[in-house]
């Protein structure tokens, strides 16, 4: 049987929010996320702390209340999930945030971290930040359109063939949107 986890979430908002234990934290999620076959931005595996630490940092780098945030979910004070949301910062698309890298520890798959990460953030999104709706792509063929659309989310189109994984591998990039808020 699964068990199910109510995590707590808490919001990184500033760079100095993501201390280096934070970000080794993020690191070695999105190792681990990785290289269990996860789409989490780095589709050529096997990759290393090296690789993903720059950009954890350039992600810390960037928070700001307004612009740019990062959710963890922790459970028991360890990391069990986190994802990233963004805003353009220009005024003509300024109202929508973007979501990136949902990612769920291993060994908390299946306890619903990823969708307490996903309601936390469109409340932050709608509610803190002012956004009136929130897009997302993700890599066709993982089923990941069918986890989204259970939250609420719909397909809005596809890029067929944009993302080249292998020489016979090639996936469509499924564009989502979530609105209203």
């Amino acid at each position: 049987m699964t068990t199910r986890h109510n995590p707590d979430i808490v919001q990184l908002t500033n760079p100095g929010d993501a201390g280096p234990a934070v970000r080794r934290e993020l690191t070695a999620c999105w190792v681990a996320v990785s290289n269990a076959g996860g789409a989490a931005g780095f589709p050529f595996l096997p990759v290393s702390s090296d690789q993903v630490a720059p950009a954890v940092d350039d992600l810390a780098a960037s928070l700001d209340p307004w612009q740019s945030r990062i959710l963890l979910a922790r459970v028991n004070g360890a990391l069990a999930g986190w994802v990233a949301l963004s805003r353009a910062s220009s005024p003509l698309i300024g109202h929508w945030g973007t979501v990136h890298h949902l990612q769920t520890q291993l060994t908390h798959r299946t306890q619903g971290i990823g969708s307490a990460l996903m309601r936390e953030l469109r409340q932050v999104a709608r509610d803190e930040m002012l956004l009136e709706q929130l897009h997302l792509a993700v890599r066709g063929g993982m089923g990941l359109e069918d986890y989204y659309a259970r939250l609420g989310w719909e397909v809005t189109g596809r890029w067929p063939g944009k993302l080249r994984l292998a020489p016979d591998d090639t996936r469509d990039e499924i564009l989502m949107i979530l609105t209203p808020l």
